[in-house]
């Protein structure tokens, strides 16, 4: 439980500093140094220490009390996928330190639309608003939402989900360029029949992912690529119907959409007797935390989320402050993780 507020000056005693300490990962002295308003402290370690006065819900010394620039929307999917909560912690983050106020909005199956968030967002006036794998991700949804708050000069930034004809910066997973890693790897280990699992095909970086596959693949004799592609759903389940079907089509190795879906994976091939990674080389996708505590951990091919939130915060950032911005589509390059999910082909 959050405490209530106390002023973060009446920190004097020992259990207080030391939580605000443990918390920062600093010393008790240089809590008080922050506090106290003192030179001599890093501006990460100072920004630290305030971030713990905030999180733990003390008051900020009013010295140290900063007026927000104003109000800048995040809307994501739903944060059951662990990659959701690691962009907004780290877009929030960011805006917080530039003195803006960031309002998350998250969206839920038969929830808040994102054209409502929207609307709700510009009712309170924010300065600008980041989307993050919203329906600009969706090739079948309409762009006209983004072109008309382009047309009323509010500076956006879209996270992955390129679109032509919105007038916007776009930050991108190289979603080609990680499936490319990941077949080179497996082909690398000697595995010739490799499966791709993934999310619905009228995304965006699903069907860059889908090309990126079929292009590292297409030199493998003998392969039919078509029962080696299943498109499901982004979820452990749907990781679990794809791993069962592309087991049974013969896959040595099964590259996933992401790492929950990796998950999925792992259970059908339990369910099927499949022992990884023995029998089953698996690849997941992001490279969420938890994945270096799952039996095997998971060699993974890892987004750039820190580096993507900085771009599109930096973006919208340059955009309010009147400064000429390239609004294009920047492309971040993955990292192939090895962990223990991966192995030689079986015999």
């Amino acid at each position: 439980m959050i405490p209530s507020k106390r002023t973060a000056e009446s920190t004097t005693g020992r259990g207080r500093l030391a939580d605000l300490a443990a918390y920062a990962g600093v010393s008790e002295a240089t809590v008080s140094r922050v506090l106290n308003d003192k030179p001599g402290v890093a501006s990460s370690t100072r920004q630290a220490v305030l971030t713990a006065v905030d999180v733990l819900g003390y008051e900020r010394p009013s010295k140290l009390r900063r007026n927000s620039a104003g109000l800048v929307g995040l809307i994501t999917p739903e944060l059951t996928n662990p990659v959701f909560p690691m962009f907004a912690q780290s877009i929030e983050t960011q805006m917080a330190a530039a003195g803006f106020t960031p309002v998350l909005c998250t969206q839920t199956p038969g929830g808040v639309h994102e054209d409502e968030y929207v609307q709700m967002l510009l009712d309170r006036g924010v300065s600008a608003i980041v989307f993050v794998s919203g329906y600009h991700a969706d090739s079948k949804a309409d762009i006209e939402r983004y072109t008309a708050l382009r047309d009323r000069g509010l500076p956006i930034a879209l996270v992955n989900g390129y679109r032509e004809g919105v007038d916007a910066t776009f930050i991108s997973h190289d979603d080609q360029a990680s499936m490319r890693l990941a077949v080179r790897h497996l082909r690398d280990l000697g595995h010739t029949r490799i499966g791709f699992a993934t999310g619905p095909a009228r995304y965006v970086p699903v069907q860059r992912r889908v090309e990126g596959f079929r292009e590292a693949m297409g030199d493998v004799p003998g392969v039919d690529l078509d029962e080696l592609v299943c498109t499901t759903l982004f979820s452990v389940e749907g990781g679990a119907a794809a791993g069962r079907q592309l087991i049974e089509a013969g896959a040595t190795g099964i590259i996933c959409g992401s790492d929950v879906m990796a998950l999925g994976v792992f259970r059908a091939a339990a369910a099927l007797g499949k022992r990884v990674p023995e029998d089953l080389s698996v690849v997941g996708g992001d490279d969420v935390p938890f994945m270096t505590f799952v039996d095997p951990p998971l060699t993974t091919v890892r987004m750039d989320v820190m580096g993507m939130a900085e771009a599109a915060v930096t973006a919208v950032l340059e955009e309010i402050a009147g400064e000429p911005v390239d609004r294009r589509e920047y492309l971040f390059d993955p990292e192939l993780i090895l962990r223990e999910s991966t192995g030689p082909a079986p015999r």
